[in-house]
């Protein structure tokens, strides 16, 4: 026995290396413009675009799917580089200045004075994908003066193919991100529809 110990030791502790977990890195997403780029050279309009009201179950850092039957499916593995509202914010602010050619849109925060004629104040009921793949955005928006008055809210829903994953794709949420970049620039032409 004396004599096998030092040629199983070796074999132990190759296994444990061996055999230990692995962590698997999550894949971070990031929402993105999606309407032509055209450099902005005007001064106006002046629009802030205020963060959107969002379904509780879609704040969080983990994407989420809603499943036919009433649940939610939670993506552990597939997170948001940014908060979800933040990143509506930048990608609806950056489509409206390149559909407008305004240097002066942007996020709320982004103002240090209130230096802005309106406010886009955009409030999303639904922003997942449906059984049928399709991604469906749902919600109200309106573009309320600074001067005064109240705007009233105009409704918006549209519904986007979602691509099928390749087996190419590493990862089919991709796709799903794709979906959900065209629904905002949707909105985006609409909004810039009013301005």
């Amino acid at each position: 026995m004396k004599k096998l110990l030092p040629l199983l030791l070796p074999l132990c502790l190759g296994a444990c290396t061996l055999l230990k977990p692995v962590a698997d890195a999550p894949v971070r997403h990031l929402l993105e413009a999606t309407v032509s780029a055209r450099t902005p050279t005007a001064g106006s309009p002046s629009i802030a675009i205020a963060r959107p009201s969002l379904p509780p179950y879609l704040e969080r850092v983990e994407l989420v799917t809603r499943t036919g039957d009433g649940r939610l499916e939670v993506h552990e593995k597939n997170i948001w580089s940014e908060p979800l509202d933040a990143a509506i914010t930048r990608v609806v602010a950056d489509n409206l200045r390149r559909l407008t050619g305004s240097t002066n849109i942007q996020p709320s925060t982004n103002f240090i004075t209130r230096d802005y004629s309106s406010l886009v104040e955009i409030r999303i009921e639904r922003f997942d994908p449906l059984p049928d793949g399709t991604l469906l955005l749902e919600c109200t928006w309106k573009i309320q003066p600074i001067a005064g008055g109240d705007a009233s809210p105009k409704a918006f829903r549209t519904t986007v193919p979602i691509p099928p994953v390749t087996e190419a794709d590493s990862n089919r949420m991709a796709t799903r991100i794709t979906a959900m970049n065209e629904a905002l620039s949707r909105l985006s032409r609409t909004i810039a529809g009013r301005l």
